[in-house]
């Protein structure tokens, strides 16, 4: 079976690197695209065996993007690397791409209401509204994702903040993309780490605002 890349975009989360890396499935392989952090995540990502990328340029889509241009696989994964997410749910991602699916994403269920600020969830409920009204059948904005590299690197993502994913999808519609959704798991992020979207009401609408801008 072929390995498949797993674009992971990383800004002080040494804490949940153990967690993330230790629960990656065979066959998949972790690069973690390291965006500026000052807690040691690059050397702790490289001692779990993760390949390390460093991209000075501050902004989630900037270590997205470039993650899925240093990739090397046919099938790419994204997530999180706070250890919200369990890399372990990413092949179901992987089997709906392999049998039809241009794009798989995720829809996070919170296993509690804690772990889910309420700011960051209305966000998320708005734009994802936002998207239905425009044909697309989802009701997050993909934390989670799978598609073929190519293709991704094809419809030319421009945004490199917060907006990336919301832009991704926005394209993927545009494109007549069968994106298939699934439902997981999403759990609190890893003591020690913060989040840079739902860890403040200033984050969230920093992200809404950047998600917003490419709808218009």
């Amino acid at each position: 079976m072929d390995v498949i890349d797993v674009v992971l975009p990383c800004l002080d989360e040494a804490a949940a690197l153990p967690e993330v890396l230790g629960a990656m499935p065979d066959g998949y392989r972790a690069i973690v695209v390291d965006n500026g952090s000052a807690d040691g995540s690059p050397e702790i990502a490289a001692a779990l065996g993760a390949k390390v990328v460093h991209e000075p340029r501050k902004g989630y889509g900037a270590a997205v993007h470039t993650g899925l241009e240093c990739a090397t696989s046919e099938l790419v994964c994204f997530m999180d690397a706070d250890a919200s997410l369990d890399p372990r749910d990413l092949p179901r991602l992987v089997d709906s791409v392999r049998t039809g699916a241009d794009l798989a994403v995720a829809r996070r269920v919170p296993v509690s209401r804690e772990v889910w600020p309420w700011h960051a969830k209305a966000g998320n409920t708005l734009l994802s509204a936002l998207l239905r009204s425009r044909g697309l059948p989802v009701r997050d904005i993909a934390p989670m994702r799978a598609a073929d590299r190519a293709s991704l690197l094809a419809l030319g993502v421009e945004d490199r903040a917060f907006g990336y994913p919301l832009e991704l999808l926005v394209r993927a519609n545009r494109s007549g993309w069968r994106v298939v959704e699934h439902d997981v798991a999403y759990r609190a992020r890893a003591a020690g780490t913060k989040s840079k979207v739902s860890g403040s009401v200033k984050g969230t609408l920093r992200a809404v605002r950047d998600m917003a801008g490419v709808l218009r």
